[in-house]
């Protein structure tokens, strides 16, 4: 194969070329192929080799690369290609990511592996950081953090901190702001560098820095820090512990892999799915994932055609009944679904200014009934001039005004009782709100046909 530089690009012809490079240890194509390219662009290639073939490209790349690349590697992916590698191979790359991505991937590693991968770590601040973090969960605050930061005690002068700054730079790769702290290490405020860097050697940094800086908690739940730096717009927030020491910092790109995550599990739990999948997972575990909720719907299927046998009389009298059961139960489902979705997406941008319960069940009661008025006129008069039957018609409008009011109250009520209870809301709508929502439609259309026919 040639060694002419070759553009990379995620084409399947360029693809084949690199297996073809693998598959010959083409180690001069490989490097020269992908010398500057983006890590993330080289997951993408290495999510379609196997774990042996993506070792050799570690191999042939650099450790800082490589590390970057692992980062962004999808989570099966990157556990197959790390059972790949040493522990002495894996604290390598280990000792090139900021502390709370190493802990990521250590963290998937059984328990004898993490051990040898520590205790392979050369530098002995890295280790203790990556210890430290993996004390909290890695849903809160304390295990969103990196230790890596720039730190300014708040009795230096400009002198001693760009000094300072300087050093610490090293280990961290974006630079926001210089935290201040006192002696016991007690966040006191931040200062920018540009004020640093304008002020004179002999000038305090007590004299400059500004107190109004905003903190997380180590234990707050990384929703909540989400919401948090999402309010202040913040792209980079600082992490104390009960003492107010400060422990470490959270970056936006922590947080948008949060809400990337949070809007996945919430379209799955609206979808009907109750567990987090992927198009690549096995089929017993998509087919698992998927069948709970399609089981309800069967039995919310069952529960229908029982609701249904129960007015056979009426239906038997009057068949044309038949022809709009379809209609209330599609209103009802698409209605309740509405009012779910809006109080699922309104709890998830909580304000202290939330109105209250009853309000929101008052006003949706309101927009239901102007709805249901209008549906109802049109259904109506399409009644009338199809089937020419006035009685008819008034079944028809009257249930679809009922309906509409009852799928209101169950689409939105339904999601603040679960978040009360501490469930996810989201779980609420999709199967769950329509399959509810047909039954009790078919009901109460049968039930009021029943009343206002016989």
């Amino acid at each position: 194969m040639s060694n002419e530089q070759v553009k990379f690009d995620l084409s399947k012809e360029y693809l084949e070329l690199v297996l073809q490079a693998i598959e010959k240890r083409d180690k001069n194509f490989i490097h020269q192929t992908m010398d500057g390219v983006d890590p993330a662009d080289i997951s993408l290639l290495l999510d379609e080799v196997d774990a042996e073939e993506a070792k050799y490209v570690f191999d042939v790349l650099n450790d800082e690369v490589v590390a970057d690349i692992i980062e962004e590697l999808e989570d099966d992916t990157r556990k197959e290609v790390i059972e790949e590698l040493e522990p002495k191979e894996i604290a390598i790359y280990i000792e090139e990511m900021e502390s709370d991505d190493a802990v990521d991937v250590i963290s998937e590693l059984p328990v004898k592996t993490r051990e040898q991968v520590i205790a392979a770590i050369k530098d002995p601040q890295t280790a203790a950081h990556i210890q430290e973090l993996m004390r909290y969960d890695e849903d809160c605050a304390g295990g969103l953090m990196a230790k890596e930061m720039i730190v300014a005690n708040i009795n230096w002068n400009i002198k001693q901190t760009i000094a300072e700054i300087r050093r610490q730079a090293e280990n961290v790769e974006k630079i926001y702001s210089v935290y201040v702290v006192d002696d016991l290490g007690k966040l006191k405020g931040k200062v920018s560098v540009k004020t640093i860097i304008l002020k004179g050697d002999n000038v305090k940094v007590q004299d400059i820095y500004d107190e109004d800086v905003k903190s997380v908690e180590t234990f707050m739940d990384e929703e909540e820090v989400a919401d948090f730096m999402q309010k202040y717009d913040l792209v980079a927030v600082p992490v104390v512990n009960l003492q107010g020491k400060l422990v470490g910092r959270i970056t936006i790109d922590d947080i948008v892999d949060v809400i990337t995550e949070q809007a996945e599990e919430d379209m799955q739990l609206m979808s009907g799915i109750s567990s987090d999948v992927e198009e690549d997972d096995s089929v017993w575990a998509i087919t698992k994932a998927r069948f709970p909720w399609l089981l309800i719907g069967l039995i919310g299927g069952v529960l229908g055609a029982w609701a249904i046998g129960i007015f056979e009389g009426p239906l038997k009298e009057n068949t044309a009944l038949a022809f709009f059961i379809p209609l209330v139960m599609a209103t009802g489902g698409n209605v309740g679904i509405q009012s779910s979705t809006l109080v699922v997406q309104s709890l998830a941008n909580k304000s202290a200014f939330e109105e209250s319960f009853a309000k929101r069940i008052g006003k949706m009661f309101l927009v239901a009934f102007l709805t249901g008025v209008v549906l109802a006129t049109i259904s109506f008069g399409i009644v009338y001039l199809w089937k020419g039957e006035i009685n008819l018609g008034y079944v028809v409008s009257i249930s679809l005004v009922c309906v509409v009011m009852l799928a209101s109250f169950m689409g939105t009520s339904t999601p603040l009782v679960l978040d009360k209870l501490g469930v996810n809301p989201a779980l609420a709508s999709g199967p769950f709100i329509t399959t509810t929502n047909d039954i009790l439609g078919i009901i109460v259309y049968l039930a009021i046909a029943n009343l206002l026919l016989s």
